[in-house]
């Protein structure tokens, strides 16, 4: 079975760990819908992007969490 992970990043790509506890996800929807409840407290906590993971295999990324604050407040 699959797990679904994200990676949390600087702006120039350097790993930093999360602001929140760590999950790994069943499904692509799962991950998705937590970052979406979690992302701005990675942001405050020094996460600047996420890439999505299936298992070694990146989905997408990287995705700022400072255009997802953009977007919020449009």
């Amino acid at each position: 079975m699959a797990a679904w992970t994200w990676r949390f990043e600087k702006t120039d790509g350097t790993e930093v760990e999360p602001a929140v506890p760590l999950e790994d996800f069943p499904t692509q929807g799962d991950a998705e819908s937590w970052i979406g409840e979690h992302w701005k407290a990675l942001k405050e906590g020094g996460t600047d992007q996420v890439r999505l993971f299936e298992d070694t295999t990146e989905i997408y990324g990287p995705m700022s969490l400072h255009e997802a604050e953009a977007e919020a407040e449009a």
